[in-house]
């Protein structure tokens, strides 16, 4: 199982985010994940903002050699869904094939309504944005006319170094958006969970979905986000269910469980995200690749 970091504060400037980046390379991670938000506000709550995506990932791409990026997820409703394949395409150029192309519908209202973006139909929109992502991505060209979408005789060009493009990962719970996942993507990814179980009643629906799609689940990857934190010498763990937390023995044992309901790969979200915490989970990631 591949291990993926993300980190916790999405206000971390470029500069000491690329020192995670490097951290996190130094210490065996596959890949880094950002999140694509304009900002989260909730009620009673001061709004937290965020980066935009695309702009780090490509900046750590240029500073970075192994590791893969991603973002988890892009919300296709902020980009025309052209534009967005392009983006993904100049990414996979910049990373020399180190980009994974992660997608969603979105589901923070706020920011719609702050940006001006429609919130009806989000599945029905990201629906139609996948019928030319992915042609696009995959065959350099589409012609699609939808409801909401159009992309008359598009193409893609030039191209990165991934024959048919980056790979695609949806991230979805809900029955339409599980079809959707099972019928385009190469990797499906549930979170956040701390404990296997939740996992498998999560995959028990996507299988279901690969059936009703005809899609043999073997060939859709398994991830999962979690978050967890490795304890320093003589520390004692605070009690926090939504946070793996203990000794990174207690950890590999943890993230074990997710490799035996399938998990292939594991975005870690780390609540301390500074670069010693970071090297503190080499010895898990070499004990996960390992098994």
């Amino acid at each position: 199982m591949k291990l993926g970091f993300m980190p916790f504060d999405p206000q971390t400037r470029f500069q000491a985010l690329r020192e995670m980046a490097l951290a996190a390379e130094d210490a065996g991670f596959a890949s880094l994940w950002l999140a694509d938000h304009f900002f989260h506000r909730f009620p009673d709550q001061a709004a937290e903002g965020f980066w935009e995506v695309f702009t780090f990932l490509s900046g750590l791409a240029a500073v970075t050699s192994r590791i893969t990026l991603g973002p988890l997820v892009a919300c296709t409703a902020f980009r025309n869904p052209s534009l967005l394949a392009k983006i993904a395409d100049a990414l996979d150029e910049v990373s020399n094939g180190r980009f994974i192309l992660g997608l969603g519908a979105g589901w923070h209202q706020p920011e719609f309504d702050t940006f001006g973006y429609p919130f009806d139909h989000l599945a029905g929109r990201f629906a139609e944005a996948l019928q030319v992502i992915v042609p696009l991505l995959r065959e350099g060209q589409v012609d699609f006319t939808g409801k909401y979408v159009q992309a008359r005789d598009a193409v893609l060009i030039p191209r990165g170094p991934t024959p048919g493009g980056p790979p695609i990962l949806i991230a979805g719970k809900r029955p339409r958006m599980l079809q959707l996942a099972a019928r385009y993507a190469d990797a499906w990814n549930t979170a956040w969970h701390t404990t296997p179980e939740a996992v498998s009643t999560r995959y028990a629906d996507m299988l279901t979905a690969c059936q009703e799609v005809g899609r043999d689940p073997a060939t859709l990857e398994l991830t999962v986000g979690t978050e967890a934190r490795i304890l320093s010498p003589g520390e004692s763990a605070e009690a926090n269910p939504r946070v793996i937390t203990g000794t990174a023995d207690e950890v590999i044992a943890a993230f074990q469980g997710f490799a035996a309901v399938g998990v292939r790969h594991l975005m870690v979200m780390l609540p301390d995200s500074s670069p010693a915490q970071i090297a503190r989970f080499a010895p898990v990631v070499a004990a996960l690749a390992d098994a």
